[in-house]
């Protein structure tokens, strides 16, 4: 099948979605848009990934540099962490991150959406 080449098709804000895999979100999906450079973190990975970090998640404060999908900060609330900050440089899809908290029900204080460029953090 041969690939789309068309931008002005390419670059529709078309939704995806991505799956939290654990904790008390477990199950839920969450639309994602699509856009260039945007990879959501594979489950396979988020579950390694939390794996290892689970004797250390429960209450702490993590930081989701260059947050995309906000896989990884979604899936470390649902495993109760503590607070998370989201950093994402694009407008709609921080916008997004923060419908997607929203959707969640998620405590204001417990997590934010800060449209930055991470490296200037």
């Amino acid at each position: 099948m041969k690939k789309n080449t068309n931008s002005a098709i390419a670059n529709l804000p078309t939704k995806g979605e991505i799956r939290i895999i654990a904790g008390i979100w477990r199950g839920r999906k969450l639309p994602v848009l699509n856009s260039t450079g945007l990879r959501p973190t594979g489950d396979r990975i988020k579950e390694t990934l939390f794996n290892w970090l689970m004797p250390y998640i429960t209450d702490a404060s993590c930081l989701d540099c260059f947050a995309g999908s906000g896989a990884l900060g979604f899936e470390a609330l649902s495993r109760q962490a503590g607070q998370v900050t989201f950093l994402e440089l694009d407008k709609k899809i921080a916008n997004q991150l923060a419908k997607n908290l929203q959707n969640l029900k998620c405590d204001p204080q417990q997590a934010q959406v800060i449209n930055q460029n991470s490296l200037d953090f």
